[in-house]
């Protein structure tokens, strides 16, 4: 790879590592994966680099190779036995306001049943409403069709308020 070519894709992986680690952890709901797929997409990038048309939305094929990594592990048999442990990010010590908690046991209820959705339903919501991509954007990104991103993203969310709201009740 050539200098500059080396230099772009540095700047790319820094200014995309954050989000592509993110919209990993919304879909598996484990930091030390998500880390491990946003590190494996990078690298599929990298080697990728010099037939990439970098003028054509990268982000959005970051996301692709992101969510398929992930897509791809929730596949393997092994990962299958595996289970959350459901620490996610290490909470300080730190004594929260009682609306500190309440957020945090709201992202966390979030969280739980976001992973209780189908993939490709938990891939759209993610990149629709998490990366904040229009339908095209998501369809390019997952090589899906727009209608199956519409309903998708529509079956998902009426899926999460059903799945919320059933909380709520139980909670009550």
């Amino acid at each position: 790879m050539r200098r500059r070519d080396e230099a772009e894709f540095t700047e790319f992986a820094a200014m995309a590592v954050r989000r592509l680690r993110r919209t990993a952890y919304l879909m598996c709901g484990d930091w030390h994966r998500a880390e491990d797929a946003a590190q494996d997409a990078l690298v599929k990038v990298y080697r990728r680099w010099n037939w990439i048309n970098r003028h054509d939305n990268l982000p959005a094929y970051a996301n692709r190779v992101v969510v398929n990594t992930i897509l791809d592990q929730s596949r393997r048999v092994w990962r299958q036995r595996e289970f959350l442990d459901g620490e996610g990010a290490a909470i300080e010590s730190v004594p929260l306001a009682p609306d500190q908690i309440d957020a945090i046991d709201d992202r966390d209820m979030v969280f739980e049943v976001l992973a209780l959705l189908p993939p490709a339903q938990r891939a759209c919501i993610v990149l629709r409403h998490y990366s904040d991509l229009s339908v095209e954007q998501t369809a390019e990104a997952l090589g899906i069709g727009t209608g199956a991103v519409k309903s998708q993203t529509s079956r998902g969310l009426a899926r999460l308020r059903e799945l919320l709201s059933q909380r709520e009740r139980c909670t009550s």
